[in-house]
């Protein structure tokens, strides 16, 4: 085995091994074309495949050492040479055509191009490897037979609304372009084993939607040649490998590296494996997720060889990256939609957390109640020395004893789908549930969802344990790919329906809100006040490349903990939410409003909503769950990377800007306190330049008894020319005799 844990060229490859076959590294290629490779400081090729021979009617011999003209001719190697001096990356300008003279007659080729990994040395250029096909597009592949398809599907994939509506326009369109016999869509869960979700084949051919098979049908190193290079095609599977001769580099002394080889060899498992599917060619399209492998548009030929041309396969390619682009945004656009829903529920629950003369056991459990919230078979809450049940839930002592063993585990929040196999112990109590999701709340609550067996029907493309099965078997049985693709049903226990990520979030914000109502009922007093506020801050400020985040909390001269609050979280976007925000009065009633209103931001800013739609819902949410409480706000929304910032205000001053010219203030919008007066949707933005700053602020640090608002923000923007230190602002500007907060977030541009 070679120092990089793949196996060494001689190594036999078999079921056993196969996750440790070097595919980058071949060392041959399918002669349906051509490889040359040369360094373009002196155009000699260094390494060629022996399909050069029938492919452009020269020995490889001949090829080898000698320069790329001598191989295809002058005025072919002049065009190539040129366009790679003219690109940056030569992969993303593919192809190229030119006419090459085969055996006394001019020929039309397409040639492809690409730069090995990793292969400058010694100040040399990489590896340009250059892949020859013959042309193969036929002359009615034009802008109708090409664009006009893919147009029509890209605004077809844009009028979904559904992920099951992506899959089949997807499979559809990808057929029409490539003519091939049968086109799936194949995607894997997180352990990479995979699932049929859409297909577009031959009526005469059997159906493989909603087939699945196992992730040892594409080794960790085949998906990760999948997120690099995302397309592949196999035009005839009984092809005959054509060796590249010499196989290692002359001056890198290692194979050649075709990671983006468009006529790499595959493994020869992988083409018995289409063997036994009866499969004559193949193509697949990679779909990313982030950058992870997501899933496969893949593509099986039945009748005989089966070439698109390279237009057809870019085309296909290029619908393949727009739907995964498409795929992610729909994701986002059901999990934001889902967010809202529960945000709602959310708001209700927390609202009746919020009265006291309502048990919290009775207030989780009512309209809306928990199984509201998130769906389960049954759920129930031990608090305040109470329990109350919803659904399908054991009896009462069984609870107890479930809640008093959940709280011995010490752990905040308990996910599982598979209770038997995680938590035995917790199992034998509830025999008749496979799923739980508990919440360890602070001051001695539980709070418990269950969820019952899910008896699955798994139906694999044959049997998944064919290999052990064949290994059972003795010599007498060739270890190979699984030979019947027949359906196989496998029967899966003891598991329920999974907890969603979304699902476990809002269950972890429902535990805050949970944590602040226990806090509401059973500690009234200045400390338990204090406690939540600082709980709420953040611990601490996130790391944004080209700033600092500085910030400051100073409570009222009385030591009454207040409603004032600060924070600071990146957006999706890259760009950067800071909020200052001040809840009328003190004590633990504004510390805990402060809570929610800070808690209910986060969740619409991060889920997508803009700074002014989320202050007009956090406006809604406080009218409508906390009436009579009245807040004022700022929320400035920062791209780090140009300075640029978008700000909108609740009855709140706006915020102080800082540059190498001195400081200014910015626009006052006007717009009333949240909970109070007619909702103003007023934007304003301004420039932070590099060396400047930001400063947001309560209105505890400059209001002054005697002093005009005016006046006071005069002072801040003077005091803020000779320093932004958060410290330094309080003790220089707040009036001393104040009794409110002040609180003072300061972003620096470096």
């Amino acid at each position: 085995m070679t120092e990089q844990g793949f196996l060494a060229p001689d190594e036999i490859v078999d079921l056993d091994n196969c996750a440790r076959e070097p595919i980058h590294i071949p060392g041959r290629v399918q002669p349906r074309g051509a490889l040359l490779a040369l360094r373009t400081d002196d155009g000699v090729v260094t390494q060629a495949s022996e399909s050069t021979a029938e492919v452009l009617g020269v020995d490889v011999r001949d090829v080898v050492g000698g320069t790329l003209a001598s191989a295809i001719g002058t005025d072919a190697a002049t065009t190539i040479l040129d366009h790679v001096a003219r690109v940056e990356n030569p992969r993303l300008r593919n192809p190229v055509d030119v006419d090459i003279v085969v055996r006394g007659s001019s020929r039309r080729f397409e040639v492809v191009l690409h730069h090995a990994p990793d292969t400058e040395t010694d100040g040399r250029p990489p590896v340009l490897v250059v892949e020859v096909e013959p042309f193969s597009s036929p002359p009615e592949l034009t802008y109708r037979s090409t664009f006009e398809p893919v147009r029509d599907a890209l605004a077809e994939l844009d009028r979904a609304t559904s992920l099951a509506e992506l899959y089949d326009v997807a499979v559809r369109r990808v057929r029409e372009l490539t003519g091939f016999d049968r086109v799936m869509l194949y995607h894997f869960d997180a352990d990479y084993n995979g699932e049929v979700v859409a297909e577009a084949r031959r009526d005469d051919l059997n159906p493989f939607l909603g087939l699945h098979y196992p992730a040892s049908d594409i080794p960790p190193q085949a998906r990760a040649l999948y997120e690099k290079n995302w397309i592949r095609l196999i035009s005839d599977i009984d092809y005959v490998p054509s060796e590249i001769v010499p196989t290692d580099d002359p001056v890198t002394g290692r194979p050649l590296d075709l990671t983006y080889g468009n006529l790499r060899s595959v493994s020869p498992i992988h083409v018995e494996y289409l063997q036994n599917m009866g499969v004559g060619a193949s193509m697949s399209i990679s779909l990313l997720r982030d950058g992870r492998l997501w899933g496969l548009i893949a593509c099986h030929h039945y009748s005989g060889t089966h070439a698109p041309p390279y237009a057809a396969r870019a085309a296909a390619e290029f619908l393949g990256s727009t739907l995964s682009a498409r795929l992610v945004r729909q994701a986002e656009d059901d999990r934001a939609s889902a967010a809202r829903r529960s945000a709602g529920v959310l708001a209700d629950l927390v609202s009746a957390t919020r009265d006291d003369d309502l048990p919290l056991t009775a207030a989780l459990t009512g309209a809306p109640g928990l199984l509201d919230l998130i769906p389960a078979d049954g759920a129930f809450v031990i608090a305040e020395g109470r329990l109350a049940s919803l659904g399908t839930t054991p009896d009462d002592a069984t609870c107890t004893a479930l809640g008093r063993r959940i709280a011995d585990l010490g752990v905040e929040v308990l996910v599982t789908h598979h209770l038997k196999q995680d938590h035995p112990e917790l199992a034998e109590l509830v025999p008749g549930s496979a799923g739980l999701l508990a919440l360890l709340v602070p001051g001695d609550a539980v709070a418990v969802w269950l969820r019952e067996e899910v008896v699955q029907s798994v139906d694999w493309g044959g049997d998944p344990r064919n290999k052990a099965i064949a290994r059972s078997e003795g010599d007498s049985v060739r270890l190979s790919p699984r030979k019947s693709f027949a359906r196989w049903r496998e029967v899966v226990r003891d598991k329920s329906e999974p907890w969603t990520d979304d699902q476990v979030d809002v269950a972890t914000s429902l535990r805050s809100y949970v944590a602040e109502g226990l806090l509401m009922r059973g500690r009234r007093d200045i400390r338990a006040a204090s406690t939540l506020q600082q709980s709420l801050l953040p611990t601490s400020l996130p790391d944004v490349e080209g700033w600092s985040l500085e910030a400051v909390y100073e409570p009222s001269g009385g030591g009454h903990a207040g409603g004032d609050w600060y924070d600071a979280l990146p957006l999706g976007d890259g760009r950067l939410a800071a909020v200052v925000g001040d809840v009328t009065g003190h004590g633990l009633p504004a510390a805990a409003t402060m809570g929610q209103l800070r808690n209910a931001l986060r969740a619409l800013l991060v889920t997508g909503s803009s700074a002014v739609q989320a202050v007009s819902q956090v406006d809604h949410l406080l009218r409508t769950t906390l009436p009579g409480q009245v807040a004022t706000l700022v929320v400035a929304v920062l791209d780090p990377s140009t300075g640029e910032v978008e700000y909108v205000t609740a009855g709140h001053p706006p915020p102080v800007m800082v540059g190498t010219d001195g400081a200014f203030v910015g626009e006052i919008l006007g717009a009333p306190p949240l909970g109070v007066g007619l909702r103003v949707e007023a934007v304003a933005t301004a420039q932070v330049p590099p060396g400047g700053s930001l400063v947001l602020f309560s209105d505890g640090l400059v209001e002054h008894r005697d002093e005009s608002i005016v006046e006071a923000l005069e002072r801040l923007r003077s005091a803020a020319e000779h320093s932004v230190d958060p410290d330094r602002l309080v003790a220089t500007v707040r009036d001393p005799e104040s009794d409110d907060d002040a609180t003072v977030l300061v972003l620096r541009r470096h």
